[in-house]
């Protein structure tokens, strides 16, 4: 994968940012009401964080200060969850200044391990899992059928999008959101909206 991964991680976060409202206004609905004013300052904080790190280009390490930065500046259940996620696919990403299919698809594996080991959740509960499960697998068969890294995440991006269109057709078992039981069908699940924000953020730098 080429690109700048400043500005990469910059897209991610501006996109993040600018959809605060919605995001906010979904978890308001199911949840508390919070997930996009926590979100936008968590990567406001990694902004900061990133500012004057230009010269760093090991990504895994990059990586580590954005999950760390994540999990020390998100409120909710996002912080950990999300932080646990960028620490995990770091790991695999370690030294390396450019990134192919197999090494994303193992920061993918990764990532959504950590996930599920730290939320304790796995897919159809109605999380972030419905949206980055689906899109780890679409990524894996494009890169199995040598597709370009461009091509597998704009995959994973377009099944983490029918990702979150399933997250309205099941109940929440998982979270504030759980309280709700069956009033929780219907909605779209916040955190499964923010991972698919970030792959199309992803995909929109990648296509410029």
């Amino acid at each position: 994968m080429s690109g700048n991964l400043y500005e990469v991680i910059s897209a991610v976060g501006e996109m993040i940012i600018g959809n605060r409202q919605k995001l906010t206004d979904l978890d308001a609905a199911i949840g508390d009401g919070d997930h996009g004013i926590n979100m936008a300052r968590g990567f406001e904080a990694v902004k900061a964080k990133l500012q004057g790190m230009e010269m760093e280009s090991d990504i895994g390490k990059v990586l580590k200060i954005v999950g760390m930065t994540l999990i020390s500046s998100v409120g909710g259940a996002a912080g950990p969850l999300y932080g646990t996620a960028f620490l995990r696919a770091a790991a695999p990403s370690q030294g390396k200044t450019e990134l192919d299919t197999q090494t994303i698809g193992l920061m993918l594996e990764a990532a959504i391990a950590g996930i599920k080991e730290r939320g304790k959740a796995t897919t159809g509960e109605k999380t972030m899992l419905d949206a980055l499960v689906p899109a780890y697998e679409a990524f894996q068969d494009g890169a199995n059928t040598g597709k370009t890294v461009t091509a597998c995440l704009e995959l994973a991006y377009e099944a983490a999008q029918q990702g979150v269109e399933f997250t309205k057709t099941i109940i929440a078992t998982k979270g504030r959101a759980s309280y709700l039981g069956e009033r929780s069908r219907g909605h779209q699940d916040p955190g499964a909206t923010s991972s698919y924000i970030m792959l199309k953020a992803l995909v929109e730098y990648l296509r410029r």
